[in-house]
């Protein structure tokens, strides 16, 4: 059977108490939406509708650059969880498969959680996700009979007996796309808030003789966000799992709770990562590598046996072969570093190709921008970089090349060759005794005027 996810994400959040929609709130640096998203994508969904309402716009373009093929819908008028889906009736139109209802707000929802409820689908025309609440509150309940699902009952509608039950509705719902349309158009709104709920279409399914269940699963998972206090504690969350997914994939952590992980962080089995270590979105590094003390990567690929930093930073486009030394104080952008060249401190690469076995030397710097365009900088293999060379881009150092100290690099270098641009050392002897002389009477002059 075919899946499509219905993804809401059209509330304001005021409770955020910001210009930014919720669901475009980051986590672990990526949207919650995009989390959302994430979770479904296990079930290899064959469509995606997400629908918009608060700064639909913004919201669109994340869902969009994040996974080409979603469809947007719009609610324009927010009357609840009903009327919300309802919107993605005409998207879906001909849909034969089955639809699941996600909600951009809540990222948490294990894949593992989604494909028992898709196996539950083989049961029940209807199944909704619950979990057992530490602490109930407000939330709506599931009244169960055996294994069956009689109804789901908002806390404002329910009596003392059914704010008695603990397990409670995360809103996930699963059902085929005409079941779950079919119901919608049945939900009214004669309740406290005057809304559609789809927690309605339960009763509903149970008064048409069809059946319904519910999956449970851990609190934690169905975390929704809707305050900065909860967003923190939504990154807390996301990072104490990715950090134990690490350790149980093989990944040694110095200090586990001083690293931090993006969405999509991938980290090789063996390798080390010591403390204080950001990665941004889109980092990989292999296996057998070292991510050093206070290093933050991001947008880049580190091979095996690589060592990074300490006090090192990977920008985009930074590919760095295997067996490659990048030490302290240095930043590469947009480079590959071949096999086992060294940039061990205080060096910016940027927009380069440094050949294998290269030797670059302290405070280089590659000079790739001329105020409007980029430019490429070419260092061959077991090229020696000497400290402090100015490359001004475009250029190349051919192989086995050598610069000297302090040079400024205007043109290409021949293999083999020693290139060295800098001015002539003129040494005046005693002229510094006679300046710093000369330097204070001055100043004594002036601090006498002074006073």
């Amino acid at each position: 059977m075919s899946m499509a996810l219905v993804i809401l994400a059209a509330g304001q959040g005021t409770r955020m108490n910001s210009d930014l929609p919720k669901v475009l709130h980051p986590i672990g640096g990526a949207p919650m939406l995009v989390h959302a998203i994430r979770s479904g994508e296990v079930l290899e969904p064959a469509r995606i509708v997400v629908v918009t309402g608060h700064g639909g716009e913004a919201v669109a373009r994340a869902a969009v650059d994040y996974q080409p093929g979603v469809e947007i819908v719009v609610q324009e008028d927010r009357l609840g969880t009903a009327h919300a889906v309802a919107q993605a009736k005409g998207a879906l139109a001909g849909f034969d498969g089955d639809v699941i209802v996600l909600y951009g707000d809540t990222p948490f929802i294990r894949p593992e959680t989604l494909e028992r409820m898709q196996a539950a689908r083989a049961v029940h025309d209807v199944v909704v996700l619950g979990f057992e609440a530490a602490d109930p509150g407000r939330y709506g309940r599931l009244v169960m009979a055996g294994e069956t699902l009689e109804r789901i009952v908002e806390f404002k509608d329910a009596t003392d007996e059914e704010r008695s039950i603990t397990l409670c509705n995360s809103g996930v719902v699963a059902a085929k796309a005409s079941v779950l349309f079919d119901l919608i158009d049945g939900v009214g709104n004669d309740n406290a808030a005057g809304e559609y709920y789809l927690t309605d279409i339960v009763g509903l399914a149970r008064e048409r003789g069809l059946s319904a269940g519910a999956v449970t699963c851990a609190e934690a998972e169905t975390l929704g966000i809707n305050s900065r206090a909860e967003l923190a504690g939504a990154e807390r969350l996301f990072q104490e799992r990715m950090r134990a997914e690490a350790l149980e994939d093989g990944v040694t952590l110095v200090a586990p709770e001083t690293v931090f992980f993006a969405f999509d962080t991938v980290v090789g089995r063996d390798t080390v990562v010591e403390p204080n270590v950001v990665f941004g979105p889109g980092a990989s590094v292999e296996s057998e590598a070292q991510i050093r003390a206070f290093s933050h990567l991001e947008g880049c690929h580190v091979s095996r046996g690589a060592v990074v930093g300490p006090y090192a930073r990977l920008r985009p486009g930074a590919e760095l072969a295997e067996d490659v030394r990048v030490g302290n104080f240095v930043e590469i952008k947009a480079s590959r570093v071949d096999r086992g060249a060294k940039i061990n401190h205080l060096t910016y690469v940027g927009d380069a190709e440094v050949g294998e076995d290269a030797n670059i030397g302290a405070g280089t710097v590659t000079c790739n921008y001329d105020g409007v365009m980029k430019h490429t900088t070419r260092i061959g293999a077991r090229a020696f970089i000497g400290s402090s060379t100015m490359l001004v881009a475009p250029v190349s150092v051919g192989d086995d090349a050598m610069t000297g100290s302090g040079s400024v690099i205007t043109q290409d270098v021949e293999p083999g060759a020693l290139a060295i641009g800098r001015a002539r050392q003129v040494t005046k002897p005693g002229l510094a005794r006679k300046l710093f002389e000369m330097l204070k009477a001055q100043k004594q002059k002036k601090d006498q005027g002074a006073q």
